[in-house]
């Protein structure tokens, strides 16, 4: 079973955000190795890729902690 919603504190979070927030501190430590080692110099547009980034990222998480209702 999967949850929805998250408790915390008597407010109601919705799962998507926490799976947000994961995704946002995966996709922060992949764009410091990604400029440490020097990436960046390729990519055309810096911010287009790294939503995409995290857009890839965020789809992954999803893909990899929800399951489905039995």
């Amino acid at each position: 079973m999967h949850a929805t919603e998250f408790d915390l504190y008597g407010v109601f979070v919705p799962a998507t955000v926490v799976w947000m927030l994961a995704a946002f501190a995966v996709t922060a430590g992949v764009r410091a190795v990604l400029a440490r080692i020097g990436f960046y110099r390729i990519v055309w547009h810096r911010s287009l890729f790294n939503f995409s980034l995290y857009i890839l990222v965020l789809g992954a998480l999803v893909a990899l902690l929800w399951q489905a209702p039995s």
